[in-house]
């Protein structure tokens, strides 16, 4: 098992470039199931979700052609329907979340599909309620071998339907539209999540011949076509990634540019950072942070203690809570984190108060911060990550500390950075990976 070893302490300085996100490419990976056509895929990170999601494909009988870094083609015109029952396929998805979008494709083109239970982050329950009863909705029949973990699903044609989501799941939404898409008649989807992931995944579609609008909002409809064919599609920068670079920015930076952004595609988080007294430059498609000797939490304005909570989009992404609270334990006054969705993602916040933080935690959903304004650095700690988000806020923790930190279970971080020790210690770090 590798670990980091992390000199705390080291300032920031220069240019970095966020990786494709890894949330639309596990979406839209499983998208090239729908069609035999060729389907090329750019800004691809290199990251261990993505690559095992990638090897899944290939060995289900998806032809991949290498062209350079992040830029691939896959053709799924020659499927092996028997591999999706080996135990070898089904041992693989359990061990990746986002084997779970092969369903709607499978199911869509082939009437039949193989799932286990997937297994990803531990932060709490994470329910496939979306997934299956939106399927359902479409005609699909479902069965549950409890004993094996196994979820069979056939239909010999799905059909269009209306359906109100419980959740606006944003990989639901995306297993159901990639159902629906190849379903005889219309689908309307309300309470659709519309994340910028999600409107990718419709822009790719409809470049493979799909029928969709209502594209960014929250009422899909999608009217079935016969088949799809082949496209060329473009990954977004990773919103979380960018995030995280400004985390680090803030604590530990002297000047710090991220390019090629996005920032249109940003939604709230620019401004949720500025709200922690974070300063940030918008420079065309650029994020510049300069340094920072202190950052000042703001107040709502009947004077009352800042609130910062998740929400589906437009909202906040749950994924930088821990990001944003590591941020707020160096700056001045006091914040309240509320993580809404997965009731396990802030129990990593002992690790931090080991460091010295000062942290409330008042239940597995909240913890007040309470910030030290850079008169008191952490000190360096042994951590082991638990999930990708926890295990970059103690990276970011970790780089802003005094003295020596140690992170163990680095394999959490790397399912969701690529290279990151690499493309940090460029900037200035000193991170090093041990075995």
């Amino acid at each position: 098992m590798s670990a980091f070893i992390i000199e705390g302490g080291r300032p920031l300085k220069g240019e970095i470039v966020p990786q494709g996100a890894k949330n639309e490419a596990l979406q839209v990976l499983c998208a090239t199931l729908l069609s035999s056509e060729p389907v090329r895929i750019s800004n691809l990170p290199d990251i261990a979700d993505v690559n095992n999601q990638i090897r899944l494909l290939q060995d289900v009988g998806v032809r991949v052609t290498r062209h350079g870094q992040g830029d691939m083609t896959f053709q799924a015109d020659s499927v092996d329907l028997s591999y999706l029952q080996s135990e070898e396929f089904l041992e693989r998805c359990s061990r990746l979340r986002g084997s779970v979008m092969f369903v709607g494709p499978l199911v869509a083109r082939f009437g039949h599909a193989f799932v286990s239970k997937p297994g990803g982050d531990k932060i709490g329950r994470r329910r496939l309620d979306t997934h299956f009863l939106g399927i359902q909705k479409l005609g699909a029949d479902f069965t549950y071998d409890a004993g094996k973990g196994i979820f069979e699903i056939k239909a010999d044609r799905l059909h269009g339907t209306y359906m109100l989501l419980e959740e606006a799941s944003v990989t639901g939404t995306a297993n159901i539209m990639m159902a629906a898409v190849l379903a005889e008649g219309t689908t309307t989807i309300y309470n659709a999540a519309c994340e910028p992931y999600l409107q990718q995944l419709c822009t790719m579609l409809c470049g493979m011949g799909a029928k969709i609008e209502g594209i960014g909002s929250n009422l899909l409809t999608i009217t079935g076509v016969e088949r799809l064919g082949g496209t060329s599609h473009t990954i977004l920068p990773d919103m979380i990634e960018v995030g995280s670079f400004i985390g680090m920015a803030a604590m530990c930076g002297e000047g710090v540019l991220i390019r090629n952004v996005r920032y249109d595609q940003l939604g709230i988080i620019p401004t949720v950072f500025q709200r922690l007294g974070v300063h940030l430059e918008r420079r065309g498609d650029d994020i510049y942070i300069p340094k920072q000797e202190h950052y000042e939490i703001e107040s709502f304005l009947d004077g009352s203690i800042m609130t910062i909570a998740d929400a589906p989009w437009p909202g906040l992404t749950p994924d930088l809570l821990s990001i944003l609270l590591v941020v707020a334990t160096q700056a001045k006054g006091s914040v309240l984190i509320h993580q809404k969705m997965f009731e396990s993602r802030l129990f990593f916040v002992d690790k931090l108060i080991d460091m010295g933080a000062q942290i409330i935690l008042c239940d597995p959903h909240r913890a007040v911060v309470i910030g030290h304004d850079k008169q008191f650095m952490l000190k360096g700690g042994k951590m082991t990550s638990p999930d990708i988000r926890a295990g970059i806020a103690m990276l970011i923790a970790a780089m802003s500390a005094s003295g020596t930190s140690r992170i163990d279970n680095i394999g959490q971080i790397d399912r969701g950075y690529e290279n990151i020790e690499e493309r940090l210690n460029k900037l200035g770090a000193n991170i090093t990976r041990v075995e």
